[in-house]
C-alpha cells in the first residue's frame, strides 16, 4: 500500500498559482509512482481566489501587495490541510517553496520586492507544529 502525501496542487499543474498559471514540477509528478499525492491548495481553501492579489507574510500577518489583511484566508487553509492529512493518514507534506503559505524555511520577507527571509509560511508553520514533515519542492 502506497504512502499518501500532502502536495501544493501548483506543483501538480492544477492552475491555482496566484497568477493562475499552471507549472508542474516533474520530479514532484514522478513521485505518484510511489506514493498517493493528495493535491491541495491552501489559498484556495481559505477562500481566496485564483487568480488573486500577490501575498507575503508580515509577522504573523499576511498581506496583500494591495495592503489588504488576508490572514485569515491563510489560516482557514492550514486548518483545512491538517484536516486532510489526518483524514488521509498524511505524515509528510510537499509545499511550494517561499509562498506565505507553504514555504518552508525561507519566504518572502513581505516588502514585495522578492527578498527572502528565515521563517515558515502559515500552513507549512501549522503541519510542522503538529508533527507533520514539510519539505518543498527542491528536496524532492
Amino acid at each position: 500500500m502506497k504512502e499518501n502525501i500532502l502536495v501544493s496542487a501548483c506543483l501538480l499543474g492544477l492552475p491555482c498559482r496566484y497568477d493562475g498559471e499552471s507549472r508542474a514540477y516533474p520530479e514532484t509528478l514522478a513521485l505518484k509512482e510511489k506514493y498517493n499525492l493528495i493535491p491541495f491548495c491552501p489559498e484556495i481553501y481559505g477562500g481566496l481566489p485564483t487568480p488573486r492579489t500577490p501575498s507575503e507574510r508580515v509577522g504573523d500577518r499576511v498581506i496583500t501587495r494591495d495592503g489588504r489583511d488576508v490572514t485569515e484566508n491563510y489560516r482557514r487553509g492550514a486548518e483545512c490541510a491538517y484536516h486532510l492529512c489526518k483524514l488521509y493518514g498524511c505524515k509528510k507534506a510537499i509545499l511550494k517553496a517561499k509562498s506565505p503559505a507553504c514555504g518552508s524555511g525561507k519566504i518572502y520577507d513581505g516588502s514585495f520586492t522578492r527578498t527572502l527571509t528565515d521563517g515558515d509560511g502559515v500552513t507549512a508553520e501549522y503541519l510542522k507544529k503538529r508533527g507533520i514533515t514539510v519539505i518543498d519542492e527542491s528536496a524532492v
